[in-house]
């Protein structure tokens, strides 16, 4: 038995359930990854990521951020250049920095005045609930 009465066990796997949850991976600038990435958590990319971003919460490209393959998440929000196709089960924003060559497959979008899109954007409900785009 842990001090004050407390399951260490369950106590650490508390701890790790909340560590997942939040963890959080950054990608600096002036950082290049070969090769995909796959995380349940927040994915922060300032440099450049040559291969495919999958499985994260949340994907945040900034500003001068790159990434030359496929995105799928959550929740994206894109500052920098995406040459790949995006699908984002809930929410997709571009802000006036971004810029997609690719297909969009998202539940909800924001795009700001100045982002770019080349490519077609559908946007469905199925998205997020079965995992694929509704053939209408």
């Amino acid at each position: 038995m842990a001090l004050f009465g407390k399951d260490s066990a369950a106590s650490d796997t508390r701890s790790a359930g909340r560590m997942a949850e939040t963890s959080l991976s950054i990608i600096a600038a002036g950082m290049r990854i070969s090769g995909d990435i796959a995380s349940g958590g927040v994915i922060k990319i300032d440099g450049r990521v040559d291969g495919s971003v999958i499985g994260a919460r949340q994907i945040l490209l900034g500003r001068g951020g790159a990434i030359h393959g496929n995105v799928e998440a959550d929740e994206v929000v894109i500052g920098g250049d995406v040459i790949g196709s995006v699908r984002a089960t809930n929410r997709l924003e571009l802000q006036g920095t971004a810029t997609v060559q690719g297909d969009i497959d998202t539940k909800s979008i924001v795009v700001m005045e100045g982002a770019q899109i080349t490519g077609h954007v559908r946007m469905s409900e199925l998205v997020a609930s079965t995992g694929a785009p509704s053939q209408e």
